[in-house]
């Protein structure tokens, strides 16, 4: 069989290396099983890297990303470097560059027993975040004035146009009707506070008169922040700025179990794409194997069904086994604790979800090239 998806792993910092691994025996195991192929190519760039030679992510290599189909990301941040440096300089800059406009972050309970919500089940927590990911504060145009005076002015703005706006809620659009489940989509946005927010309604409305198939929905971040914890099964798909889904999605990962359990994928639809854990490279826990790799997990399993889209149903196949041994990990309870604390080491986590993956099931003939 010939090799098919190109797929450029970079595990960063902290726990990335650790979870990462885990996530590329999911990856090799899932090919075996589901027929299908691909080729690795591993990028060391975080803080080891940036400390022993000051690059953060050279001109080559990043070219060299732009012609693989998906992109693994562990995690990136050190406290030995200035706040922000790698951040921005490596996954900002796969974001913007690579224009991955479309953050997507999957809000689903496996367990009742994961969620901190009385009298809430997995029926009830099943929704979607679309989160506008190349706009809005993010992109830092501003600056100070007299800074670090008592004069001192702050100023930042945010950005919004036209085309960022109708993209991103067209694409919600249409992933609500393919995830056709309650084909409900919510706008999130402050326009009661905010009058730019203006542009969001208007193109929502806009837009919705091609989908009279979707419920339209609209409500201001504060109270979405309160219905999804008091009601989370009002919600499909959530669509909102690059700001507000960041801290939704936040908030969202605890209703299903704590960011070790969250995956994200950063999509540019049909072009390469990158998916990774919602957590951070938590350095107290780094060298440890200790730390949850089901985000990282899971993530792989976002990109499986990403790869589909392209290169045929083996991948969502094993994008579908994945998610399903997870779950029935959580579900049997062989896994009850998606945090570091849960006393199953990152190894025997990924252990877990290799015997699941595999009871029963004859290989195929995929192979990792």
């Amino acid at each position: 069989m010939s090799v098919l998806a190109k797929i450029a792993v970079i595990p960063g910092d902290g726990i990335g290396t650790e979870v990462v691994n885990q996530g590329v025996r999911v990856l090799e195991c899932a090919g075996r099983l589901c027929g299908f192929t691909y080729t690795l190519k591993w990028f060391p760039f975080g803080a080891e890297h940036y400390l022993k030679t000051g690059e953060i992510f050279p001109v080559a290599a990043f070219d060299e990303i732009r012609t693989m189909d998906a992109i693994l990301l562990g995690a990136i941040g050190d406290p030995r470097i200035e706040t922000g440096l790698l951040e921005r300089g490596v996954v900002g800059k796969l974001r913007w560059d690579l224009d991955l406009y479309v953050n997507l972050r999957p809000v689903v309970l496996y367990a009742p027993q994961l969620t901190p919500l009385k009298n809430k089940g997995p029926e009830d927590i099943n929704f979607i975040i679309v989160r506008e990911n190349t706009e809005d504060s993010y992109l830092g145009l501003g600056g100070f004035v007299k800074k670090g005076t008592p004069d001192e002015v702050a100023i930042l703005e945010s950005i919004y146009t036209r085309k960022g706006v109708e993209r991103i809620i067209r694409y919600a659009y249409e992933l609500c009707r393919k995830r056709n489940q309650k084909k409900k989509l919510t706008l999130c946005d402050k326009a009661n506070a905010i009058p730019v927010h203006d542009l969001w309604r208007r193109v929502f409305r806009e837009v919705g008169r091609e989908y009279p198939d979707i419920t339209q929905d609209m409500a201001y971040v504060d109270a979405t922040a309160m219905w999804m914890v008091k009601n989370p099964e009002w919600f499909d798909v959530i669509v909102t700025t690059n700001m507000f889904g960041d801290i939704l999605s936040d908030l969202g990962a605890m209703l299903q179990g704590g960011m070790g359990i969250c995956a994200s994928g950063n999509i540019h639809p049909g072009k390469v794409s990158m998916f990774e854990p919602i957590h951070g490279s938590a350095p107290k826990y780094a060298g440890k194997n200790s730390a949850s790799p089901i985000a990282a997990i899971l993530s792989v399993s976002m990109m499986l069904h990403y790869l589909s889209e392209k290169l045929g149903p083996p991948y969502a196949a094993g994008g579908d086994l994945v998610e399903r041994s997870v779950a029935e990990l959580f579900a049997s309870g062989r896994i009850q604790d998606p945090s570091a604390s849960s006393g199953i080491n990152t190894d025997a986590i990924g252990d877990l979800v290799l015997e699941k993956m595999t009871a029963g099931r004859p290989a195929s003939a995929g192979t990792p090239a």
